[in-house]
């Protein structure tokens, strides 16, 4: 008789399959063995391998971010669940599909006291769009139970991908024997052997139920509503937040800048800051740096916002105190992203085609006037920036000089704290396309290693991330997928990959607080000076280890870098005091000089 383990793992893969996925991570573990040995036998999803369940999933997060479909995680029983919940937690506040799968201990073995059994059903509460105890896998089972775990399978995914996106987690109760039996084993060669697909299973190899979803389009009357205010108020913004959609977004809403007269604030991971568009389009990029001066223009009369909230400070708090007639915000999948509850029209509507819509329906305008009063100003600051930014040479310099030495198409990963409002500063918008991404759902330092390895999993091009020192602690085992020598991992990463590493020796990011002027608490609680030496552990995993000294140095140890496809850190040493001294001096003099 064949081990239901088994069936109910292969059928319910089966049916992911079915449903489009293609890629799964594995923490290795005894209970999850069903589920491993069935992803591993099948042939179209293609199998990542993480030791450590915190990093994986931050590895599967970042696959997910990068290919904006849902990536499955799979671990074993235990506190081997919980780790995986610093990654949902992104996942939920960045909307990005995640499936949970967590291999559980039967019922009968729940608060018993039996090894390595917690309770595990619901255990994300919330921070998951949904969450099932599948049934305990039985000999026999009626047609209907079976027909339940591949529709499970078919649902799981779609509630990922739906709208909004998001983690789904799924628990597997399974009883021992967790193997195959023998009957169930296929022998590949003599040192290796396969898992055959199950008689139960194989009838759902050619059985599917497509689930599908089309786009949210507005109405007429709405459509002309908002081109008739947007004629009626020339003097407009457009503010691109983090998380806007990809494909053919940017361009779309770069030619509704451009049919309207409104420049349009590009945050660096919204995708609509690097791009050919930049040509032709008002796209601005050192709003951080001016709107710290008082109304650089007149105040506008609608504001158009897409993604998640910005970046910026200065963004934010400039939006919070105008008072324009109209603040829209276009957001397909209905998430509220507004801390300052101004929105007075909030619409849920795929941001793409209102954007092509919207264009067919407004007449060209010209509207120089306006326009030159906003780009003037982020001329003049720009001139101002590169006359003053590198000497001295400081951390917020080296993430221009990354931006500037990315090759076209080049994926660029920001930590957070620093190194995120750095880009948001100081990386200019230019036509060179690039990739940016950063986790500012939750906006956490930890797993960021492992989310940028886990995005050039699914999109190999040269990828640099550029960490602070706390970050890259937090993650160093995130570091394994880089490892040279692999053994047996079927993780490959040989394309380039660079992690500079901003070592300012503690949480510089907190020297932008007032508790920087309360000593001596503030070096003990918040600095945190650590005097960690990364060189050691970074070669421990088999990586090169290289420390720039001086700006000619570090661009061309990153140029070198970007060329011969080595995985490598670079530390950039600085002082976090000095650095944030060189980041207010640079705001006076752009301030003065406006």
């Amino acid at each position: 008789m064949e081990n239901p383990n088994i069936i109910w793992a292969q059928i319910f893969v089966e049916g992911l399959a079915q449903a489009g996925l293609t890629a799964v991570v594995i923490a290795p573990g005894s209970r999850s063995t069903p589920l491993a040995l069935a992803f591993d036998a099948h042939p179209g999803i293609e199998l990542f391998v993480h030791l450590d369940e915190r990093s994986a999933g931050f590895y599967a997060l970042g696959m997910a971010l990068a290919s904006d479909q849902p990536v499955a995680l799979v671990c074993t029983s235990g506190t081997a669940v919980a780790n995986f919940l610093p990654a949902i937690v992104e996942a939920r506040m960045s909307q990005i599909p995640l499936l949970a799968l967590t291999a559980d201990r039967p019922h009968e073995l729940r608060h018993s006291g039996a090894n390595q059994t917690i309770d595990q059903v619901k255990i994300y509460g919330d921070q998951v769009l949904w969450s099932v105890d599948a049934p305990v896998p039985q000999p026999d089972a009626p047609d209907v139970v079976l027909r339940h775990l591949h529709t499970l399978a078919l649902r799981a995914w779609a509630t990922a991908n739906g709208l909004p996106k998001g983690p789904v987690q799924v628990n597997f109760p399974f009883r021992a024997p967790l193997e195959p039996r023998a009957s169930e084993q296929l022998a590949v060669s003599s040192e290796q052997k396969g898992l055959r697909i199950t008689d139960h299973a194989s009838r759902f190899t050619h059985y599917t139920l497509p689930i599908t979803r089309g786009i949210l389009t507005l109405p007429d009357n709405h459509l002309d509503f908002l081109a008739e205010i947007m004629q009626e108020n020339p003097r407009g913004l457009i503010v691109c937040g983090p998380r806007c959609p990809g494909g053919a977004f940017p361009a779309a809403v770069a030619a509704l800048a451009r049919r309207l007269g409104y420049p349009l604030l590009a945050d660096p991971i919204s995708g609509a800051r690097f791009g050919a568009w930049v040509a032709d389009t008002a796209v601005l990029s050192a709003y951080e740096t001016y709107l710290q001066t008082p109304s650089p223009w007149p105040e506008p009369q609608l504001i158009l916002r897409f993604g998640a909230v910005p970046t910026s400070k200065w963004l934010n708090a400039y939006l919070d105190k105008i008072t324009p007639a109209y603040r829209l915000h276009i957001r397909e999948n209905g998430v509220w992203a507004d801390d300052s509850h101004r929105t007075t029209h909030f619409i849920q509507a795929n941001e793409t085609a209102v954007c092509q819509q919207l264009i067919t329906r407004l007449p060209e305008r010209d509207n120089e006037e306006w326009v030159t009063a906003v780009t003037d100003t982020e001329s003049r600051t720009w001139q101002a920036l590169v006359t003053h930014l590198y000497d001295p040479y400081f951390d917020g310099a080296v993430v221009a000089d990354v931006v500037d030495l990315l090759p076209p198409e080049a994926t660029l990963f920001m930590g957070n704290s620093s190194p995120i409002r750095h880009l948001d500063q100081y990386g200019r918008a230019q036509t060179k396309p690039l990739f940016a991404y950063a986790s500012r759902g939750a906006s956490g330092i930890d797993g960021n290693i492992s989310t940028a390895l886990g995005i050039q999993a699914m999109r190999p091009q040269p990828l640099v991330a550029v960490l602070g020192d706390i970050t890259f602690y937090h993650d160093l085992n995130g570091l394994l997928p880089m490892t040279i020598d692999k053994g047996q991992m079927t993780n490959d990463h040989r394309l380039p990959f660079t992690i500079v590493l901003l070592n300012n020796n503690g949480g510089g990011i907190f020297n932008r607080l007032p508790i920087a002027n309360i000593e001596p608490p503030f070096t003990k609680l918040f600095l945190t000076p650590h005097g960690l030496d990364f060189e050691p552990v970074v070669r421990m995993f088999g990586l090169e280890f290289v420390r720039a000294d001086g700006r000619a140095h570090f661009r061309q140890l990153l140029t070198d870098s970007l060329q011969d496809g080595r995985a490598r850190v670079i530390e950039v040493r600085s002082h976090s005091q000095t650095d944030d001294q060189r980041r207010r001096q640079l705001n006076n003099m752009v301030i003065q000089s406006l």
